[in-house]
């Protein structure tokens, strides 16, 4: 049955970028929830960036998000406003993005940068929408994120969502004919990042109908997924919730934060690897290794790392939405009994070695990967996997804020070019 227009949840943003004289390199930055747990990363590309207008100062690295105040906040809007009034970001008008993401000699991944209607997403386990979670979404980490949202004039996004092309009929057909379309960007990113170039489409009603095309004559339609920023999209639509309630009919239809911009990238591209998100817990006790043995199925093995022993082998579920599921669980269960262990949830085992190190008597549970082939079935069924379940490639393959979009109704001063 053939989608009616309030139910289509694919729109045009109209997307900023930042001015041709503006250094890329400093100016793209990647995902604010990445090397939680190494500031040593996050001071690092702060010296390489040093005064160079960058998106690193119209974000919160988690990193820092127990810091939190409202000067922080505050700056992030003075400098979102600074770089509008003082010309540093130009629109380029309503379009999409066709990405191409080179990590590095070997993999490159596609993706196409478009906005869709929160009226169409929910997070909330057993619903279903058009566009779903995948991942269990811990309410208590939402009100942080709106505080930030609240008042900013732009979005800046590093949600990535998953779509279901196995005929490749979409962005791999959009990237064939990429000389068509003006390039806007091609740089090296930062920190190890790869390269990114982008081209622009201006014409995108044939595209948009493509989209729909794969969830015809479907009982149970369901087109995007999430595959990173679970949080990050929940709490544009927390925001809109908060907003919309003021608003009338009207103007609910046409309000900006009602959007949210995305990339969109095929779970069968062969440059989009699956990796597990490990867990490290700081400050447990002796008996935590013992206690999580003797709580999880014994069926595959993986390993635990600690500072003292360094590696040993671990049993886990040989289903691995099962492992996920049981080893955080106990976790949980742990973690509300032991009020000053903390936990942090790493991409990379190199990364998850470097932090144990760095904290002598943490545990470090490396964790399965899941196969992409399930995923969709998975989330069709109505389940959600826990939180950090798995992530599309290692912490620096993840997506760099480049461009962004307003969220507010009335313009700041000061003409943008077009």
């Amino acid at each position: 049955m053939p989608l009616n227009e309030k139910q289509k949840p694919i729109h045009l943003p109209e997307m900023l970028l930042p001015k041709r004289s503006i250094d890329l390199s400093k100016w793209a930055v990647v995902a604010c929830d990445q090397f939680t747990s190494q500031p040593s990363y996050w001071k690092e590309l702060k010296r390489y960036i040093d005064d160079a207008p960058s998106t690193y100062n119209m974000i919160l690295p988690e990193v820092y998000l127990e810091q939190m105040d409202d000067q922080m906040i505050e700056t992030i809007n003075y400098t979102m406003n600074h770089y509008l009034s003082s010309d540093v970001l130009e629109s380029i008008g309503k379009s999409m993005m066709l990405i191409e993401r080179s990590i590095d000699l070997k993999n490159r991944r596609l993706g196409l940068i478009l906005a869709i209607d929160l009226e169409n997403y929910d997070y909330k386990e057993g619903s279903k929408p058009l566009i779903r979670t995948t991942e269990k979404t811990i309410i208590e980490r939402i009100p942080p994120r709106v505080r930030i949202r609240k008042n900013a004039p732009l979005e800046l996004s590093h949600v990535m969502l998953l779509m279901n092309d196995d005929k490749h009929h979409i962005i791999e057909r959009l990237f064939e004919k990429k000389d068509s379309f003006v390039k806007k960007y091609d740089f090296v990113l930062n920190m190890m990042g790869g390269h990114l170039r982008g081209y622009q489409i201006k014409d995108c009603d044939e595209i948009i109908e493509e989209f729909y095309k794969l969830i015809e004559d479907t009982n149970d339609p369901m087109l995007f997924i999430v595959g990173d920023g679970n949080h990050s999209l929940a709490t544009a639509k927390a925001h809109w919730q908060e907003l919309k309630v003021n608003l009338s009919i009207a103007d609910q239809d046409n309000h900006p934060a009602r959007y949210a911009m995305v990339e969109v990238v095929n779970i069968y591209d062969p440059g989009l690897q699956f990796e597990g998100i490990h867990r490290v817990l700081f400050n447990s006790d002796k008996s935590f290794l013992i206690d999580l043995f003797h709580a999880v199925d014994k069926e595959k093995d993986t390993w635990v790392y600690t500072s003292e022993i360094g590696e040993q082998q671990f049993f886990i579920p040989k289903n691995t939405a099962d492992a996920y599921e049981q080893i955080q669980s106990f976790i949980d269960d742990y973690l509300s009994k032991h009020k000053k262990t903390t936990i942090d949830y790493i991409h990379g085992e190199e990364e998850l070695i470097q932090v144990c190190n760095s904290n002598p008597g943490s545990i470090g549970i490396k964790m399965p990967t899941i196969e992409k082939k399930d995923l969709f079935p998975f989330v069709q069924s109505g389940k959600v996997l826990p939180r950090k379940s798995f992530s599309m490639g290692c912490a620096t393959a993840k997506r760099y804020y480049l461009e962004s979009r307003f969220i507010t109704i009335q313009k700041p001063k000061g003409d943008l070019k077009i």
